[in-house]
């Protein structure tokens, strides 16, 4: 029977490498990823550089985990639209998926500061990670767009061409108002509103339209 050492060992190293991480997004965040270092990140953590190797092998293992992390929290708040019964209205459901992703963004926000000002072009890891997700985020929105047109629930449509731009505008979203700006939790539920009716409906009135 354990007497409960082997827990508080593995709560410890846990604990350890969860420090590691946070302190490694803020500085991350704080210096741009070229510019920080391993001795940085020590220093932040408050370990020394023999306990930082024993859990990461370098600042590019160290940040990769971190993206991974951001990009799993984007994966999580994309689901699909559901048309059964009951279900909400698309566009309420569309709007809260959208608040998810601005959300999942919001929470890490130094995380995501560096993503979209440093990531692209970084290394080869890297592009495969963001490529990857933006490949998988396009053809969620492709799909809805294309469910929504065979249920006659959108007007007749190109879904590639309006596919990059849902995608296209829900990045410069996250830029924008996430990365560059500090909108708290009811201004993302605004915008998030804001950017699903503007492409259920667009610009001009329906008298004009």
């Amino acid at each position: 029977m354990s007497d409960g050492r082997s827990e508080r060992a593995q709560a410890k190293r846990e604990e350890t490498r969860r420090r590691i991480l946070d302190a490694a997004e803020t500085v991350f965040a704080e210096h741009g990823y070229h510019d920080t270092g391993v001795a940085q990140l020590v220093d932040a953590a408050g370990v020394a550089r023999g306990t930082f190797y024993q859990y990461f092998d370098s600042k590019h293992a160290i940040f990769l985990e971190l993206l991974d992390d951001l990009l799993r929290r984007f994966r999580a708040s994309v689901v699909g639209v559901d048309v059964a019964a009951g279900s909400g209205t698309v566009r309420d459901q569309l709007v809260e998926t959208v608040a998810r992703v601005l959300r999942a963004a919001a929470t890490r926000r130094p995380l995501a500061r560096i993503i979209f000002r440093e990531a692209v072009g970084l290394d080869a890891d890297v592009d495969d990670r963001l490529q990857a997700f933006e490949t998988e985020l396009y053809r969620y929105v492709h799909g809805a767009l294309t469910l929504g047109k065979s249920l006659g629930w959108l007007r007749d449509h190109d879904p590639e061409v309006v596919a990059t731009l849902v995608y296209g505008g829900l990045r410069q979203l996250i830029d924008r108002r996430i990365v560059r700006g500090d909108d708290g939790p009811d201004a993302l539920e605004r915008v998030a509103a804001a950017t699903v009716d503007h492409h259920l409906r667009g610009l001009l009135r329906e008298e004009d339209a």
